[in-house]
């Protein structure tokens, strides 16, 4: 077990990316202590490794909240919804573009995911190379290292290039240079492919999405490829991940897919396991908060009626679904449900109240099921985290292959995808066949934002968000409300996120991205 003093060096060391406790953290490193143990005799046997590793998977599950809401909500499909006007503060001026350097979520996320870079570190400093144990341990930490990277520099830009764990006198890390960032991604996931030493399922239907696979370092490295529009790297990468066959589309009922019930299937690329066991559970509001909406509804229908509302479809998604599959489409009634057919199922908005932030649609495919609450547990699901899923390989190797490979198989990897959507397959595909499928099937899976911005449509479809806000009635009305005077997404601003204010402050090297 780690002494005092190794815990303070942990906490300090992760806190101080951002900057914040340059000063305090000395005098916490400083304190002697008898009897304890120090990185360079630490974390020298496996069971050490897979402490140092653990440590790394459970900060990639604290991440999940802040991530989810911040992307889902920063897109054109979601609004923030929950009690009423004022009820989450923050999550509004992310949905409406009102929010600040000094926003509370974004702080979080962005160290938290500095957070996964100090612990994938560690163990790239301290743990050896001696077993298989230990080797595994270090792959995994180079594919969280990049996973943690990729949204790093494709939502901040520049942020700081950090390799090892770092001392007091280098807390304060200029900006990184991109190439040498995505230099990084790319060495990570290659070596850690290289390594022979990551998981890998035995078969498709091999349920151990739980820990990290060769398969899902290739379509992070697929990924970061498409992200930089390197379209012959990305091409080879993603292919050779898809003919490895371990993975599949799901084929069960779509709107299963996402449940507990169906957890590590033969889709999910990346999961991270949450057990249905109160002296376990770690207290996540995630579910609760995306569950629909508690005091405002009569619930029959099998769904959780603890929750709290958030993160709402537009109708404009619903449309988006209905011109390309129409009213009837499998997929879109999956997906998500009218007001309509809500009734009719027999759940219903109580007599005389409204929901906020609501335009009569809801989420279908990731609503929150009776059992799935951790009896005990403060709104706490056990239904696992979901990092990636296939289709999402299948639609950036279709994305590639349209800007510099084979038309064919782009037509294959999207035809593919509209066969288990019961689409009618496509003859020939285009570049605008890919963002309308990609927004379809991944929607509320928190990769629309990034999307729209290197695809370049953020500017135009987000400028007005923000401007009315909608409430939906018990007989399905639709009020709007005004209550920006200010609102929607800014050209020269919004292109990056903020460097959250204290890094801004505490860090003299560091450059504010432009706007803020």
């Amino acid at each position: 077990m780690k002494s005092m003093k190794t815990r303070n060096i942990l906490l300090c060391l992760t806190m101080a990316v951002t900057g914040v406790l340059a000063t305090s953290c000395n005098d916490m490193l400083d304190i002697p202590q008898h009897g304890s143990t120090s990185f360079d005799t630490f974390y020298k046997t496996d069971e050490e490794a897979e402490e140092a590793i653990t440590a790394v998977y459970s900060k990639c599950a604290n991440i999940y909240f802040d991530s989810n809401f911040i992307k889902n909500l920063l897109s054109d499909d979601y609004w923030c919804g929950g009690g009423g006007r004022g009820d989450n503060t923050s999550m509004e001026q992310l949905n409406e573009y009102t929010f600040s350097a000094e926003h509370s979520n974004i702080q979080s996320l962005f160290s938290g995911y500095y957070s996964i870079i100090y612990l994938s570190n560690v163990v790239l400093t301290y743990v050896p190379e001696e077993t298989e144990v230990q080797k595994r341990a270090r792959a995994e930490a180079k594919v969280f290292r990049a996973f943690a990277y990729i949204d790093l520099i494709s939502m901040w830009g520049t942020p700081p290039l950090v390799t090892k764990p770092l001392n007091p006198s280098e807390y304060k890390q200029p900006n990184g240079d991109p190439a040498a960032l995505w230099k990084l991604v790319e060495t990570d996931l290659t070596e850690a492919i290289s390594s022979g030493t990551l998981h890998e399922k035995s078969s498709i239907d091999d349920d151990s999405s739980y820990r990290i696979t060769t398969q899902f370092a290739k379509a992070l490295l697929g990924k970061a490829y498409v992200f930089q529009e390197k379209w012959p790297e990305a091409c080879t990468t993603l292919d050779d991940m898809i003919d490895d066959g371990k993975y599949d589309l799901y084929r069960g009922n779509y709107e299963d897919m996402l449940m507990y019930t169906h957890e590590n299937n033969c889709e999910s690329l990346f999961e991270i396991n949450r057990l249905d066991d109160p002296n376990n559970a770690t207290m996540s509001m995630y579910a609760a908060m995306v569950g629909w909406r508690t005091g405002k509804m009569n619930f029959t229908i099998g769904v959780y009626d603890q929750c709290w509302g958030y993160c709402n479809p537009k109708k404009s998604l619903y449309d988006a679904f209905v011109e390309h599959e129409g009213v009837d489409g499998y997929r879109l009634n999956q997906t998500m449900k009218t007001y309509d057919q809500i009734r009719a199922m027999g759940d219903q908005i109580i007599d005389g109240q409204e929901i906020y932030g609501h335009e009569g649609y809801f989420m279908w495919k990731n609503r929150v099921l009776d059992g799935e609450m951790i009896s005990g547990g403060f709104m706490a699901s056990h239904n696992n985290y979901r990092y990636m899923r296939y289709a999402e390989v299948l639609l950036l190797a279709a994305e590639a292959h349209i800007k510099g490979g084979s038309a064919t198989k782009a037509l294959e990897y999207v035809n593919e995808i509209r066969e288990r959507a019961q689409l009618t397959p496509l003859s020939s595909v285009t570049m605008d066949d890919v963002m309308i499928e990609k927004r379809l099937e991944l929607c509320g899976e928190s990769v629309r934002y990034q999307d729209m911005q290197r695809w370049g449509i953020a500017a135009d479809l987000l400028k007005d968000q923000g401007n009315r806000i909608p409430w939906c009635a018990s007989n399905g009305t639709i009020r709007w409300e005004v209550y920006n005077d200010t609102y929607g997404y800014k050209t020269g601003k919004n292109e990056l996120l903020p460097f959250p204010d204290v890094e801004d402050m505490l860090n003299d090297n560091i450059v504010q991205n432009p706007g803020w």
